[in-house]
């Protein structure tokens, strides 16, 4: 065995060891959510594993089916469609028949995959919901013709997304922060609770690095976009004004939404590491990891189905 198994196997161990409700007797945790409430999380599990998975397969399909939609910036929604459909495929389905149980069904080891899977994917959508942005600002600013320069910029993109994610996901299977379960025990993710300089140092870097860097990429990008809109519209008044409608409302559909599904999740775990012991309650953890998981339902609708305009 390489050293890189034995550091995964005895994380699993750790993690294993912060996980005894998921042993054979499976005891219900000490705070758990009421039968109400797993029936209420199960039901929206099931929603956004469905519709997430419908909306994220429509744009594939439609991307494969339409050659003309197959533009550079149309490939980098299709990387965020992609990431988006394998949370709906290899990760809620273990949180909705969890939910639906009331416990945790698939192990210690399964709750580090499951971690481990829904960080990685999460990251790569909200790094590559940056970088869309990014591109669109960048395609706007340089003349409009698409050639194979356009493409490979827009590849390397999709490839950091995907690369800067694993490199930001994998540090809890070898010992720095780790995976665990989370609120109810129905679903799992990087352990937010430990009080130690590694768990903490990790959570600090993962929210700047991968929630607020990204924000702050996605707000610079569209405002830069909107102001060369506004000088557009001194030229054709009628069809900029109109343009620019267009993009304001994207915009701000992007950034509340983009607010409303990810900033709950993220203050929670600052929260939950900072905050006194307990403050984060079963159902103030849930909700949180629900809007999060919402955003597979939310991104297709406004990246393809709000999206008239591609510059």
């Amino acid at each position: 065995m390489d050293y890189s198994s034995v550091m995964i196997a005895s994380n699993l161990s750790r993690s294993c060891a912060s996980c005894s409700h998921f042993s054979g007797t499976h005891a219900p945790l000490e705070r758990d959510l009421s039968p109400a409430g797993h029936v209420v999380v199960t039901l929206c599990l099931g929603f956004i594993g469905t519709f997430g998975f419908l909306n994220n397969a429509l744009v594939l399909l439609l991307f494969c089916r339409h050659k003309p939609l197959r533009s550079p910036i149309n490939c980098m929604l299709v990387s965020i469609s992609v990431s988006d459909l394998l949370v709906c495929v290899l990760g809620t389905p273990f949180s909705f028949a969890a939910s639906a149980r009331g416990r945790w069904l698939i192990g210690a080891r399964g709750c580090v995959w499951y971690g481990f899977i829904n960080s990685f994917l999460g990251i790569v959508s909200l790094i590559s919901m940056a970088s869309l942005s990014y591109e669109r600002y960048c395609t706007m600013m340089r003349a409009t013709q698409v050639n194979i320069t356009s493409y490979r910029k827009v590849f390397m993109g999709i490839a950091f997304s995907w690369i800067y994610s694993l490199m930001w996901a994998v540090p809890p299977l070898f010992g720095w922060s780790h995976y665990g379960p989370e609120g109810p025990g129905t679903t799992c993710s990087v352990n937010w609770t430990t009080r130690t300089a590694n768990n903490m140092s990790y959570i600090v870097c993962l929210f700047f690095f991968c929630l607020i860097l990204p924000f702050v990429v996605i707000v610079y990008s569209y405002g830069k976009l909107l102001q060369a809109i506004k000088k557009v519209m001194r030229i054709n008044t009628a069809l900029s004004r109109k343009r620019e409608q267009r993009v304001l409302l994207l915009v701000v559909t992007m950034v509340v939404c983009y607010l409303l599904c990810w900033l709950p999740y993220g203050i929670m775990a600052l929260v939950a590491t900072f905050g006194e012991p307990g403050l984060v309650t079963p159902e103030a953890s849930i909700v949180p990891s629900l809007l999060a998981k919402m955003s597979t339902v939310i991104n297709p609708v406004i990246y393809i189905f709000m999206n008239k305009q591609s510059p």
